[in-house]
């Protein structure tokens, strides 16, 4: 019996604890902020004034955290050009077509959100954007944000032409006499980005308040925003949006930000983030963790593999030319991450390619021995699109976390189209190994890396489960991606829950359902452990509490 009356009971659900599912009915009882009963003892402290929701035929769980996602540049994408809710070529020229109409009084049209899959080669051409527009420049990343696609007056006002060399850590795409054709990639659209004007902060913090109000409502109370630093639309500025944010009392989520390595520079930079670090200690917004990004994506080949794509059109030989760009040479990688780790701070590493991967642990292994008992930090690779078989079982050796965006382990256009001819069959298969992974003793957590992909959990969690998208998605494919990579309902979900929040350093705070903890609950809308697995992407947030206080619904 408690000395004092619950503030909200949740009952009749089903409950997933973070690590585990106990079935209906399992109540939970809140006070003051904090759980403090969970099972049959929460009903006798009911009290007069106790608010009740009834959750039967319900799943409770702790809230999400989405361990790898960009919020602010999200929402500023959804107040701009935004191509993301398109599919094919029209689809994007008409959006466009009708922001160019509409907003007659920008300059630089800039915006995101295509496919590459929707473009043969995946290089859009700049004659499609010229036709709309050709007195305004205008770059469009892509939707992973490595490619951009231009239009000729962009071309001129960056001085990119046939005579200007593909950058170190990037790539123009050319006709035959050397002309870019409109898509470039990585480093390349770093320097078409860099001519245009960089957003203000106060763009920056509407485009915070949209981009947290979307992983609200999907439940997601916490996360990691994956780079803190001046790269493509991002910004150092971030790091006062959230600053901002909190002190006004509108920051709803629990952030650990990700402070941007810049990559032409070396550990010179590790005493400001020692110092960004200090400012936030203790706030609901952190920065205890430094962001690398080793290497680029397989669809426009940049991922670093450790032997070189198939030539383009899937021809048998190798390209030997091609295996890949390792952003920061290996051997420097490893003094970084020592020093890093010694500095107390979390590395987050981008690493898609076989050999992007294995040069991070390789970095993770070396500050281990470097440091010995003080290295206790859970470094996490993010994305780990392709693993050799021989550095699987090295992520739970080194205590690494496995950084899962699982929307991305599917036969979508993109993988049919941009990745699988220029893999190979045995590559192909070492894409996305979640569950050799897991039955590895690895750790996962579960991220989005939204605005690439949609932030919606539950939708990654189906697609963790089903290594296919929903039937009525219009990237389905009848084809299951890698069957044996099916990782179960529990484990998926723990990834999206616990997972990420141990990652990022708060499992003493919120993740779990259990007394003591921080009341961050979302009550679903139903039980997807109690129907059939093609089902799980319709299961949502209902109500979802942050500090026990309800800050998102849509229960009818």
């Amino acid at each position: 019996m408690q000395s004092q009356p619950l503030d909200l009971a949740i009952l009749g659900g089903a409950v997933f604890d973070g690590e585990k599912y106990i079935p209906a009915p399992c109540h939970v009882g809140i006070r003051d902020g904090v759980i403090v009963e969970l099972g049959d003892a929460v009903s006798a402290a009911i009290g007069p004034d106790t608010e009740i929701v009834q959750a039967k035929g319900r799943l409770v769980h702790p809230g999400m955290n989405d361990s790898h996602v960009h919020p602010i540049e999200a929402g500023m994408e959804m107040l701009g050009c935004n191509l993301a809710d398109g599919w094919n070529r029209d689809d994007y020229l008409a959006t466009v077509r009708e922001y160019v109409t509409t907003h007659a009084d920008v300059e630089w049209i800039v915006g995101a959100g295509w496919q590459q899959a929707a473009f043969p080669g995946g290089a859009p051409l700049k004659e499609d954007l010229d036709a709309i527009c050709d007195d305004r420049p205008i770059i469009l990343s892509n939707r992973d944000h490595h490619s951009a696609w231009v239009n000729s007056e962009a071309l001129r006002r960056c001085g990119i032409d046939a005579s200007t060399p593909d950058p170190a850590d990037g790539r123009i795409e050319r006709d035959a006499d050397g002309t870019p054709t409109g898509t470039l990639h990585e480093g390349a659209r770093m320097l078409a980005l860099s001519h245009a004007p960089q957003p203000t902060v106060d763009t920056m913090y509407e485009g915070f308040l949209v981009g947290q109000r979307k992983l609200v409502g999907y439940g997601i109370t916490s996360w990691q925003d994956a780079l803190i630093g001046q790269y493509g639309n991002h910004s150092p500025e971030f790091y006062t949006v959230y600053r901002t944010a909190e002190d006004r009392g509108e920051l709803i989520g629990r952030v650990n930000g990700a402070l941007w390595w810049e990559r032409t520079q070396g550990t010179e930079q590790i005493a400001a983030f020692v110092e960004r670090r200090a400012a936030v200690s203790g706030r609901r917004f952190r920065a205890d963790t430094v962001k690398i990004m080793q290497d680029g994506v397989a669809e426009n080949q940049t991922a670093a593999m450790l032997e070189p794509y198939l030539v383009p059109g899937g021809c048998a030989h190798r390209a030997p030319e091609n295996a890949g760009i390792s952003f920061v040479d290996p051997d420097r990688l490893r003094d970084y991450v020592v020093e890093l780790d010694r500095q107390g701070f979390q590395v987050h590493f981008h690493a898609l390619g076989d050999r992007g991967v294995r040069e991070s642990l390789d970095a993770i292994e070396a500050a281990r021995a470097a440091n010995g008992d003080a290295s206790t930090q859970m470094h996490t690779i993010a994305h780990i699109q392709i693993i050799s078989p021989d550095d699987v079982p090295r992520f739970a050796a080194l205590n690494a976390d496995a950084n899962m965006q699982p929307l991305w382990a599917s036969y979508d256009p993109q993988m049919v189209d941009l990745t699988v001819p220029f893999l190979g069959d045995e590559r192909v298969g070492h894409q996305y190994p979640f569950a050799s992974l897991h039955r590895a003793g690895s750790h996962l957590s579960g991220g989005s890396d939204w605005p690439v992909t949609s932030a919606d959990p539950w939708l990654g969690i189906h697609v963790a489960v089903n290594r296919q998208v929903p039937a009525e998605h219009p990237d389905f494919n009848p084809l299951v991606f890698l069957e044996n990579e099916r990782l179960p309902l529990d484990v998926a979900l723990r990834a999206y829950t616990l997972g990420g929040i141990e990652t990022n350093g708060r499992a003493h705070e919120v993740g779990r359902l259990a007394p003591g903890m921080v009341a961050d609950v979302v009550v679903a809308n139903r039980d997807p452990f109690q129907g059939e697995a093609a089902d799980i992407h319709e299961t949502a947030a209902a109500r979802v509490y942050v500090d026990g206080t309800l800050v998102h619904t849509n229960d009818h």
